[in-house]
């Protein structure tokens, strides 16, 4: 059964170029391990809550644009093992990374509905 994994990042406004290349880089390496697609979006049209937003969850800070991302697996195994390759993969430690990585939410769905 396909698996959803969904991240959301705070990235400076300014690094939305250094971001999409490193994404870019970064889906063919999660390919290689068994994704079958990606997906990067840079927010454009996020309001602030009034009791919870996307820039509490990451603590945003001022110039931050939220970034909403998803990987689909053909299932929770295939992401599983990928997940091991990917953290034990060099390329996947970039020396410059365009976001504050401690900040990014994640996590791991079961498809419940798709049209």
């Amino acid at each position: 059964m396909t698996y959803i994994d969904g991240f959301i990042v705070p990235v400076p406004a300014g690094r939305k170029e250094d971001y999409r290349k490193m994404a870019e880089k970064a889906a063919a390496i999660f390919k290689e391990y068994g994704a079958l697609k990606l997906v990067e979006c840079w927010g454009n049209d996020v309001p602030h809550g009034k009791i919870t937003d996307f820039y509490g969850a990451v603590k945003a800070e001022p110039g931050e644009t939220i970034v909403f991302s998803w990987i689909v697996w053909p299932s929770k195994e295939v992401r599983d093992e990928g997940s091991k390759k990917l953290m034990a993969d060099p390329r996947m430690k970039p020396e410059d990374m365009p976001f504050d990585g401690k900040r990014m939410i994640y996590g791991g769905f079961e498809l419940l509905l798709e049209t």
